[in-house]
């Protein structure tokens, strides 16, 4: 598993690249000051250093991305020369940093003689931390062979179940499985974004557009161009965002907010649910069309309830990639705990299942026993 070191003085920041950076199978540390972050390299071995601007690591000789609060020429020549990987400004493009840190890890893992090879399409796929869809149920099996058939078309995909299922996995398997894996894999969460934001976020706005828009920003769908655009939670968008989604989706083109100008864009989309669109539709707070150009392959993720015999799967997965992210033995579990979690009615599905192996594995001793899946579940 690759390390990383974050090295910010705002906790806030370390907490948020550590989650989202764990979540996508890194280990990390963050400390807030240069000195800590030396006096951490001389104890421990890193892949990649994620380092504020102003804070000179280069005397660890550990590959560094440096993340600027606000993007000047001058800061910019000065990160390349002193030989970062990438300068990138916050907000921080969480897919162009991703991108970046694969990039180095697999570099700093191959043999300086090796020489260069072609990619092939099934080896691009598998390159990034896309984590396994586990299990064998009937349920699941079906998933995986609708990912297997649709994934190299170039059909959209509307994906629906509920929170804690694994939609957005789905989406990424389907992005990993495709002709363009190698290009971005750009997400937005349509819920998590004010009304009177989405359309700037998703196509981005020109300068002046509004009073806050002091520069050109590219959307998501700019950002996503040759690859898969993954819209979660696609129900909770306006009307008004909605009709200029159906616009791209038909024409291939998009308008920045503030232009009248039209841009290409070469994009996948896959959308993602919990809500009922087709109730949605006869409330009126979905557009019928838009449903029909998003849904030409629906794929419904199970709730865990409708898989339990994937939970011992689950299970054995979650011990072992939990006590590696903990840097601790893998756990083992008594048979009589295995089948109280078993008969669970997991509301929270896969997210919940995953936030109680964590909480027994910290919270156990080396087997973890019914007495402790009661106590603590």
């Amino acid at each position: 598993m690759a390390k990383v070191l974050i090295l910010d003085h705002s906790k806030s920041m370390r907490n948020t690249l550590r989650e989202r950076l764990e979540y996508e199978g890194f280990s990390t540390e963050g400390v807030e000051s240069r000195d800590e972050a030396l006096g951490l390299c001389e104890r421990k071995s890193f892949d990649a250093i994620l380092a504020e601007e102003g804070s000179d690591v280069t005397q660890t000789g550990i590959p560094f991305i440096v993340l600027a609060a606000e993007p000047t020429i001058d800061s910019a020549i000065r990160a390349v020369q002193s030989g970062a990987q990438d300068y990138l400004t916050r907000p921080i493009d969480m897919n162009r940093l991703l991108k970046t840190l694969h990039r180095t890890v697999e570099a700093s893992a191959e043999p300086a003689s090796a020489p260069a090879a072609r990619p092939t399409r099934a080896r691009r796929a598998r390159s990034g931390p896309v984590e396994p869809i586990v299990g064998t149920s009937p349920a699941i099996e079906r998933v995986k062979t609708l990912i297997g058939k649709v994934a190299p078309s170039e059909a959209r995909v509307l994906i629906t179940g509920e929170n804690g299922t694994g939609k957005e996995l789905v989406a990424r398997w389907l992005h990993a499985e495709s002709r363009r894996a190698a290009s971005p894999f750009v997400e937005v969460n349509c819920a998590a974004i004010p009304s009177e934001l989405i359309e700037s976020e998703l196509f981005g706005h020109e300068r002046g557009a509004f009073t806050s828009a002091i520069k050109q920003r590219k959307g998501k769908f700019e950002q996503a161009d040759g690859g898969t655009l993954f819209m979660d939670e696609i129900g909770d968008m306006s009307l008004s965002a909605q009709a200029k989604v159906l616009r791209a989706l038909q024409e291939s083109k998009i308008s920045r907010v503030g232009s009248d100008k039209d841009v290409e864009v070469d994009v996948r989309v896959v959308a993602a649910t919990n809500k009922d669109l087709r109730e949605e539709i006869r409330k009126g707070n979905f557009r019928e069309d838009l449903y029909h150009r998003l849904s030409v392959i629906v794929i419904r993720v199970p709730a865990l309830r409708d898989r339990a015999t994937d939970i011992p799967q689950l299970v054995d997965y979650f011990l072992g990639k939990i006590g590696t992210d903990q840097g601790i033995p893998k756990k083992s579990i008594d048979p009589e705990a295995l089948d109280r979690l078993c008969s669970m009615p997991w509301t929270g599905n896969i997210r919940e299942l995953h936030n109680v192996m964590e909480r027994l594995t910290i919270l156990s001793a080396d087997t973890i026993t019914l007495a402790d899946v009661e106590n603590y579940c």
